[in-house]
Order: structure tokens, then C-alpha cells, then sequence
């Protein structure tokens, strides 16, 4: 069928239907549908493979996609029984929705589907993500015409599949616009370019544990298929990434991401990445080889989740908190690259700083990158940076540190560009100059105070309270922050500030070797 339009033709559909209002339950609406095509055609790959005579679905039969959402025979004709209107909406309302959250249907006919231990995560995954997720349509007609629309789409022919990939991901980049705060999904040139310093190898597990759609996980996968060659390969390959989400409705997206992009099985999770104790993950067994994330910021996090972290380490922000969830997840020799906002970089208070002289005395931290302000414009024009460092210690690193320096690159706007914008996205083609810098790294200094890229040892970063604010933008080309998020960043420099005095106030009451009065 020809898919190019079909986000369009689906979404004119539910705007016809009183009972779904703007964009983001839209979105939803359409997402779950696709999931239940797309884990169908999962379904009929496993029952011709090589065990598929014993496969068993865990779905109940008849709310196996394939026996009920069909309107149409494989000859095309109209078959006579398919519902329609109110006999599908309550099909879908009092049976299917239920059951596959694990409750009984409404009239006791049909039993919960269950989890268990031994229960494949492939689908083990159908009860997750149907847990909040929501049907809002009130029209059943309605509802048909797009079940029919979506079941046109052959999911075993690669070119369609291809095709359909495309238009989710340019589904995930509406979600950005959907009304959805504080989830502000990462461009795939950014992902791809991460993933691609990071430079996975078949066999390395790849985890993001604050996920959103899957962004990072995909970009992985794709770094890796062409590395396929066997079919221990293979393998492999099908093991690769691991993910963890909170929201619902990210995880949903993510999984059916996943599952487009060929994961049978995703060893994806939905829970609180944060809400497990650090000690928990001294075993090997739960650290991977290569993390890249961007974790959620400029949030705040519960008192009872600081608790599962050190007491220096215990911070408002959960920004800071997946920093510390990073480093204890990271094996011994693996990387990572993660997105951090500016306040990361020149926080010096307790939490901030105790963190960062970790991660300067345990981890090789050996390259930040400074983004300009619109990587997520429109939807957020807070700065953000790339920290790149590894669970090793560096060549020639001093005494008590696994950092011996740490290069500061600035990522300008690309020639022709005055900011990013939805309709001129960041492409991968911008990064090619930090990638050529990358391979023959030089310091560069366009004038004096305009540092673009420089090295700085450990010492120099120790010295400084380990802020990090460093080869900076120059004052001009700062672009002006709404009001909340500027009075935010004003508040973050003051705290800095009180520091700087602090420290210096210190200073002089040592030489002078008296107590200054306190306020």
C-alpha cells in the first residue's frame, strides 16, 4: 500500500471522533494500533522459525490481531462477520483492553494474560506497555477505518517495513510538539554521532536507561547490523541493547521502535531507573559495556529516591542523579556519551562538585562538547553538552585520578545557520568537523577569551572546583532564555558565585588567621 501519507490519513480520521483532543492522545491513539499489527507480524516470524510448532501466543486467540482486526480476506473481499461500529468499540473497551492489561474482560469470558518468570520477554512486553496505555475513540466506524488503514501494512515485505520506519520516526519528532512537558526527544544526528565516537562492537551491551522512544538504542542498532556476518552474529546482535523508561507512553513507542528495527525479543523495561539502591549494581551482571543517554533535566526528584544514593552524592536534580546511576552502570573499560545541561557543567554545589571530582578520580573523562543552544529548538532552548568519558584509568593519569586531561570542544552554528529550528533540524553532516577534530585533536584559539577547543589537565579542573564551564560561547551569539529558564540559570551562576566568594573568603581569614563575622 502507499504509506507515505499515512500518519495524515489517520490523524483526519480522529478528527472526526469527539472523544480524542489534541496531538498527543492522537499520537497514543495511533501507537498502540500499530503495536498490536507490528507484534502480530513478530508473532507469525516466530511460529516459522525453527521451534514455531510449539510457539503459543500470550495473547488469547481470539484478540490475536490477525483474528479480529481484519475486515478484508487475503483475496480481498469483505469478510461479513468483521465488527464495525459499537460491536467493535465494546470488543476493544470490555475485552481486548483488559485482558491484555492482565484483568479479566468485563464479562468473565476471557481470563487476564499473565507473566511469569519464564515468560519470553518478547512477550512478557505485551502486558507492560498496555498498562496506562488508553483507547480514547467514542466512534466505532471511525475506529474501523483505521484499524483498516494500518492492517493494509505488510510487515514482511522489508520495503514497506522500511518505509513505515521512516514515518514513525517522523511520528516520534511530532510527539516533541504534542504538549508532552519535559520530554524533549534527542535528534537522531545527535544520537548517531554519540553512538559513533562511542563506536559499539558486536557484543558490547548497549544501555539507555532513561530511553524515551529509543532513540539511542536504534542509532546503536544501525552502527551494528552491517557488522553482521554469521549467525552467532546474529545473535548477538538480537542481544545488544538493553533500555529502561518510567512514562507509559515513551515505553510504548520505544518498544514498538524496537521491535520495527528488527529486536525480537527488546530487553526494554518499564520502571523508575532511579528508584533501585546504587549498591545493587556492584554485580557485573547489571553493568554494560556502553551507555549513551540523554537523562531527563530540570526536574527534581522524591526524598525517598535520594536515598538510594551516597550521601554526598544525594541531589535535587535528577540530572545529577543519573550521572551517579551512569557511573555505577558502566563495566570496567566501557564508555560512555551523555547529554547534561550547562548547569551540570558550572554547579559547584555540594552534589554537583562531589560528583564531578568522582568522576575525575575514577573515570577517564576525556571529552565534552559544548552544543549551541537550539539542538532542541523549538521545544527547549536550555544548552546542553555531550560528556564523554571511560571506566578506565588514562595513560600517564596522576596519583589518585583516572583523568590525566580533558578537551573542551565548542560545536558552532553551521555556516548559513542562525540557530536550529523544526523546519532546519541539526543534521549529521554539522558534526563533521568535531569529527574530523575528533581523529587529530588541536587546540584552537580564535582570538583572545575565544577558546573553541582546548585541553585542560586534571590539576587545572581540581583547581578550578571542577567547573566545567569552560571554551564557552561567545557572549553575542547567546540566545535569550524565556523567563523561567532564565531566571533558573541566574539562580545556578549566583550559587556558583556564592562559592567563588566563599572559597576566596576562606582564603583570607587562613592567611590573616582570624574568623571573619558571619551574616
Amino acid at each position: 500500500m502507499a504509506i507515505n501519507n499515512l500518519v495524515k490519513r489517520l490523524q483526519n480520521i480522529m478528527r472526526q471522533d469527539a472523544g480524542v483532543n489534541g496531538d498527543a492522545q492522537r499520537i497514543e491513539q495511533m501507537v498502540w494500533i500499530f503495536f498490536l499489527k507490528v507484534y502480530d507480524s513478530q508473532e507469525e516470524m516466530w511460529e516459522c522459525g525453527e521451534n514455531g510448532e510449539d510457539f503459543v501466543s500470550i495473547i488469547p486467540e481470539e484478540l490475536r490481531w490477525r483474528n479480529w482486526a481484519p475486515s478484508k480476506d487475503e483475496e480481498g473481499r469483505y469478510i461479513n462477520d468483521a465488527m464495525t461500529g459499537d460491536e467493535l468499540l465494546q470488543f476493544i473497551n470490555n475485552k481486548l483492553f483488559p485482558v491484555l492489561k492482565g484483568h479479566k474482560s468485563m464479562d468473565g469470558s476471557i481470563d487476564g494474560i499473565r507473566v511469569t518468570k519464564e515468560t519470553p520477554r518478547g512477550q512478557a512486553i505485551v502486558q507492560e506497555v498496555f498498562q496506562e496505555v488508553n483507547q480514547y475513540m467514542k466512534n466505532g466506524t471511525l475506529l474501523r477505518q483505521m484499524i483498516d488503514i494500518v492492517d493494509e501494512i505488510d510487515f514482511n515485505d522489508t520495503a514497506e517495513t522500511h518505509t513505515f520506519g521512516d514515518i514513525y520516526e517522523s511520528l516520534l519528532k511530532d510527539l516533541q510538539g504534542a504538549g508532552r512537558a519535559g520530554e524533549f526527544y534527542t535528534p537522531r544526528a545527535l544520537t548517531d554521532f554519540i553512538i559513533g565516537r562511542l563506536n559499539p562492537k558486536l557484543g558490547d551491551k548497549v544501555g539507555d536507561f532513561a530511553m524515551g522512544t529509543g532513540g539511542f538504542l536504534v542509532s546503536a542498532l544501525e552502527y551494528l547490523r552491517p557488522q553482521q556476518k554469521s549467525a552467532e552474529d546474529a545473535e548477538k546482535f538480537q542481544n545488544t541493547v538493553v533500555g529502561q523508561e518510567w512514562k507509559p507512553f515513551p515505553y510504548l513507542l520505544a518498544v514498538t521502535n524496537l521491535l520495527l528495527h528488527g529486536i525480537q525479543h527488546p530487553d526494554l523495561h518499564h520502571m523508575d531507573s532511579l528508584g533501585q539502591p546504587m549498591s545493587e549494581y556492584h554485580d557485573k551482571s547489571k553493568k554494560v559495556d556502553i551507555i549513551a543517554m540523554n537523562p531527563p533535566y530540570g526536574g527534581s526528584t522524591e526524598a525517598s529516591v535520594k536515598q538510594n544514593f551516597k550521601a554526598e552524592f544525594r541531589s535535587s536534580e535528577t540530572a545529577d542523579l543519573f550521572m551517579v546511576l551512569i557511573m555505577y552502570r558502566l563495566a570496567r573499560n566501557g564508555r560512555a556519551g551523555v547529554v547534561v545541561p550547562d548547569g551540570f557543567l558550572f554547579g559547584v554545589d555540594g552534589a554537583k562538585l562531589a560528583i564531578k571530582q568522582h568522576m575525575l578520580r575514577n573515570f577517564n573523562v576525556h571529552t565534552i562538547i559544548r552544543l549551541p543552544g537550539s539542538i532542541f529548538s523549538p521545544y527547549t532552548s536550555i544548552a546542553t553538552n555531550i560528556i564523554f568519558f571511560n571506566n578506565e584509568r588514562a595513560e600517564d593519569a596522576p596519583e589518585e585520578y583516572a583523568t590525566r586531561c580533558t578537551w573542551f570542544y565548542r560545536m558552532d552554528m553551521p555556516e548559513g545557520y542562525k540557530h536550529f529550528s523544526k523546519t532546519r533540524p541539526m543534521l549529521l553532516e554539522h558534526c563533521q568537523p568535531i569529527i574530523d577534530w575528533w581523529n587529530n585533536r588541536k587546540e584552537i584559539i580564535l582570538d583572545e577569551g575565544n577558546e573553541k577547543a582546548r585541553c585542560f589537565t586534571v590539576e587545572e579542573l581540581m583547581a578550578n572546583d571542577c567547573n566545567f564551564d569552560l571554551c564557552k560561547f561567545p557572549k553575542d551569539d547567546e540566545e535569550i532564555l524565556p523567563p523561567a529558564e532564565l531566571l533558573a540559570d541566574y539562580y545556578k551562576k549566583r550559587k556558583a558565585l556564592d562559592h567563588e566568594i566563599d572559597k576566596t573568603l576562606a582564603e583570607i581569614e587562613r592567611i590573616l588567621g582570624i574568623e571573619l563575622p558571619k551574616e
